[in-house]
């Protein structure tokens, strides 16, 4: 079982360097990754002050040496593709190869899809979600890319340099409760990160993975651990990263009380 911090920058988080001070307790302590909410808008009433995940990783991964880090999750159909993949790789490379990327639909939470003019109809995130993945994984792979989706096009595009992690960086991808439609999702690539889930949920995430894949072998499971969330979930056999989701509020203090307390 690996364990992972899993918080919001945002609030008195927001300034990168306290991000990074946490991480570099975290690493010391012995956690074994620290992973970042991706959003650009919440309610007003919850925070105002967010940070940009990208460079706030960038900045972690450039003051740490052993931890794997990302984004959980990243909406694509917020993002451009081909400045997604240069962030990627670029982020794979300059943490020599630690980068695990979540992707997943997003919320409208706060207005932060309504509000910018993006995609709302979740069907529609979706497919621009299935096509973004199978971008990814083939530029990341140095495949020459020609892709004519109904929402995306890269014509004839070959991305260099590589990132460090070959076949391509681990794609995990979220899900929800019982949504079984985003485990098959996640079945096709590396991991899946399933929030707000019971025990019975996960076990019938865990059957539909291994009717797509033959098995669990080579293959991340991720089940979120806060006060809200079934303790028993991280003893399911099969799990293998147990993500303590910190509260989006949380200060600097607490926060590095809670790295240096190591995983428990």
């Amino acid at each position: 079982m690996q364990n992972g911090l899993y918080l919001a920058p945002f609030a008195e988080m927001s300034e990168p360097a306290a991000v990074v001070e946490v991480a570099r307790a975290a690493e010391a302590a012995g956690w074994d990754g620290l992973f970042l909410w991706d959003h650009v808008l919440r309610p007003v009433d919850e925070v105002t002050d967010i940070a940009d995940v990208w460079i706030t990783l960038a900045a972690v991964a450039a003051a740490t040496e052993r931890i794997r880090l990302g984004p959980m999750v990243t909406p694509p159909s917020r993002r451009r593709i081909g400045p997604l993949v240069r962030q990627t790789t670029t982020l794979d490379r300059l943490s020599g190869g630690r980068l695990i990327v979540g992707l997943g639909l997003g919320v409208d939470s706060g207005g932060e899809l309504t509000r910018f003019g993006e995609v709302i109809d979740p069907r529609t995130r979706a497919a621009i979600l299935d096509e973004s993945a199978e971008v990814l994984a083939a530029a990341w792979a140095g495949e020459h890319v020609v892709h004519r989706g109904e929402h995306l096009t890269v014509d004839g595009v070959t991305f260099a340099p590589r990132p460090v992690q070959q076949p391509r960086i681990p794609l995990w991808f979220a899900a929800r409760g019982s949504a079984l439609r985003p485990v098959r999702r996640a079945a096709r690539y590396d991991g899946l990160f399933l929030i707000e889930a019971t025990v019975e949920d996960l076990e019938r995430a865990q059957a539909e993975v291994r009717a797509v894949r033959g098995g669990l072998d080579g293959f991340a499971i991720a089940v979120s651990v806060s006060p809200l969330d079934d303790p028993a979930l991280r003893d399911v056999p099969g799990v293998s990263w147990a993500m303590h989701s910190m509260a989006p509020v949380e200060t600097l203090a607490d926060l590095l009380e809670i790295a240096t307390a190591g995983p428990p």
